[in-house]
C-alpha cells in the first residue's frame, strides 16, 4: 500500500498542494495534520500512520521537513520504518529509502544535511519568536489573544444561562458575542462554584 503523510505547522498554511502531490504519487490513504513539526510527541496523525503501515508499504511525504524537523526524530522514524520493511519516499527532495537495501553514503549525507537544515530553520524560528516576545514585554505590550470586554462576557454568560428560554446553542452565543466557548464555560463554572 502507498501511504501519504501531509503536515502544516500553522493554520495559515495550505495542505491542498501536499495532498495533490501525494495523490499524484498514487497514495491510497493520506494522513493529514496541522501541528508543529519540531517534536513528534503531539503528532497524532503521524502516530496513526506509523501504526497503520505494514511490511511492504511505502510512505510518501512531499518534503523531509514535513516528516520531522529534528534530525534525531527524522533518522529514528526512517530507520524504524526501513527495519519494519517499509520504504520511505520524499518527493520534492528526490530521496527514496528502500526497505531492506543498504543506503549509499552520498544519499545518507544529503538526507542528514537536509534534515539538519530543517532543524536549523525550526531553531531560528524559535529564537526569533523568543526575541520578539522579550522585546514586546519590555515595551509593555500584551501577548496572546486579545481579551474580551467585560460587557461582552456578561452578555454571553446571560445568554448561556438563559439558553433554554432563548433557544440559543453555545455556538450561537459564540457567534453573537464573539466570546470564546472556553471563556463562557469557565465563567459559568465560576458562578456555580461560588
Amino acid at each position: 500500500m502507498i501511504i501519504g503523510y501531509a503536515r502544516v505547522s500553522t493554520t495559515g498554511q495550505d495542505l491542498e498542494t501536499q495532498k495533490e502531490i501525494l495523490e499524484g504519487e498514487g497514495c491510497e490513504k493520506i494522513f493529514v495534520e496541522k501541528v508543529t513539526g519540531t517534536s513528534t510527541a503531539q503528532r497524532i496523525e503521524l502516530k496513526k500512520m506509523l501504526e497503520h503501515a505494514r511490511e511492504g508499504d511505502t510512505i510518501v511525504v512531499t518534503k523531509i521537513d514535513r516528516l520531522a524537523r529534528s534530525i534525531i526524530d527524522l533518522n529514528k522514524i526512517v530507520q524504524k520504518l526501513n527495519e519494519d520493511g517499509i520504504s520511505v519516499k520524499f518527493v520534492k527532495d528526490n530521496m527514496y529509502f528502500q526497505a531492506g537495501e543498504e543506503h549509499n553514503s552520498m544519499q545518507t549525507l544529503i538526507f542528514n544535511m537536509l534534515g539538519s537544515f530543517a532543524q536549523f530553520e525550526a531553531d531560528l524560528i524559535r529564537e526569533r519568536t523568543a526575541e520578539g516576545r522579550e522585546r514586546a514585554k519590555k515595551q509593555g505590550k500584551h501577548l496572546g489573544r486579545p481579551g474580551q470586554s467585560e460587557k461582552d462576557v456578561r452578555r454571553a454568560l446571560k445568554l448561556y444561562q438563559e439558553r433554554e428560554q432563548n433557544g440559543m446553542s453555545v455556538n450561537d452565543i459564540v457567534k453573537t458575542t464573539g466570546v470564546p466557548r472556553s471563556t463562557i464555560y469557565a465563567k459559568a463554572k465560576e458562578l456555580t462554584t461560588q
